[in-house]
């Protein structure tokens, strides 16, 4: 009879373990003596150890799931309680035990984990559908079109949420997203439709102007001619591509009659050459309106100055493009005087100027490290590369500093 301290084999070549509740029969061996047959079932118990201790590391050190960890550790216990094993098979179920637990505590854990990240995604879905919801009542059609269409790729990113909540957050993002595109259809119809009726209406008043171009009643014509400018005028504009045809046809219309007229009234020609040194001194008052520094006080000044034009009369033809012209680019510096101060007041394109006057900023200082840094390394053809390129941002950046002035920046 062979034994050692967790086994022994008797006579009839029966090998028993010892275990807490007593002798357990392991096996029967008749092949060979006692001590082999306890170093099998040593080796049968070494190789359990080795299995649990793989378990433990994969419990540990991987993303092994916890149904899968459970079932590993059920095969083990059971190969430990059926005693085909000669050694200390208290401490493998007590191991056993403490991998069930420490499973557990990962499945919490990952559990938690899982419930903050649903409520982080949570909130970032209601805040998209907020925004969304905010931006379904904009008018600013562009930027809050753009500003959807950016909030759709991040909801997409975001993860699923159960699918009732998820369902619903959906529904009111997709629902704001609806009725933005339905409010910004609607006004294009509309402006269409007002587009479409300022075309039809200046259609009707070119052709009533070419009916006229041809008219010897000179009074009355010029007079309705008058109205029908202002008709014009309070038409609104037509489809890009009408407009700028019916005018040419309209101002031509008017031009071949006060040409005839024009012709007629010969001896009126001193009139208008008065009438034309008029218009000089009004062109003349309109220039001293530039540059622009007080914009609301040039454009009242320049509409008095307009008024007393309009009312002055006809001067002589081929002097009128010249002091129209003046007259023309005061108007349009005024215009651009208004631009710059919407583009100065619009805080939208302030920030972009600045985020970009940053970013220069930031790659202009690296440049110039780095420039520095190989110059002593005594790296002179890496320094001259990277100082070629300092320059272009340097540009960039100064050019983008101009920009930004004009902000009040």
């Amino acid at each position: 009879m062979s034994s050692d301290p967790w086994g022994r084999v008797d006579e009839t070549g029966t090998v028993y373990v010892r275990t807490a509740d007593g002798e357990k029969v392991v096996g029967s061996w008749q092949a060979g003596s006692p001590e082999e047959a306890l170093a099998y079932f040593e080796r049968k118990y070494e190789g359990l150890v080795v299995e649990i201790g793989l378990l433990e590391k994969r419990v540990k050190t991987t993303d092994l799931s916890a149904k899968d960890a459970q079932t590993a550790i059920d095969h083990l216990r059971e190969q430990v309680d059926a005693h085909h094993a000669v050694g200390d098979l208290e401490s493998l179920r007590a191991r056993l035990d403490k991998l069930v637990a420490l499973v557990e505590a990962r499945r919490e854990e990952r559990k938690a984990q899982r419930a903050k990240q649903s409520d982080e995604a949570r909130g970032a879905k209601e805040a998209l559908v907020a925004e969304a919801e905010e931006l379904a009542r904009s008018d600013q059609w562009r930027a809050a079109g753009e500003r959807l269409r950016s909030l759709v790729d991040t909801w997409k990113g975001l993860p699923r949420l159960d699918r009732r909540s998820d369902d619903e957050l959906w529904h009111r993002f997709s629902h704001a997203r609806s009725a933005f595109s339905k409010r910004r259809k609607q006004h294009f119809a509309q402006l269409d439709a007002q587009r479409e009726e300022a075309r039809r209406t200046k259609e009707r008043l070119v052709s009533e102007a070419e009916a006229l171009s041809n008219s010897t009643d000179w009074g009355p014509t010029a007079a309705r001619y008058r109205d029908l400018m202002s008709e014009w005028k309070a038409a609104g504009r037509a489809q890009r591509e009408h407009e700028d045809d019916l005018w040419n046809r309209f101002r031509g219309a008017q031009d071949v009659f006060f040409a005839a007229r024009g012709s007629v009234f010969a001896e009126r020609d001193a009139e208008q050459t008065e009438n034309l040194k008029l218009k000089e001194e009004l062109a003349e008052e309109a220039e001293k309106l530039v540059p622009v520094t007080d914009l609301k006080a040039a454009r009242a000044a320049f509409r008095s100055v307009n008024e007393r034009w309009e009312a002055i009369g006809h001067v002589p033809r081929d002097a009128r493009p010249k002091v129209e012209g003046r007259m023309h680019a005061v108007e349009r510096a005024l215009q651009e005087a208004e631009e710059a101060e919407w583009r100065r007041t619009n805080p939208e394109a302030r920030a972009r100027a600045e985020g970009l006057t940053g970013q220069l900023q930031a790659a202009v200082d690296k440049l110039r490290s780095q420039v520095e840094q190989a110059r002593a390394q005594g790296n002179d053809a890496k320094a001259d590369k990277l100082a070629r390129e300092l320059e272009g941002r340097q540009a960039l950046l100064d050019q983008a500093l101009k920009g930004l002035h004009e902000f009040g920046g």
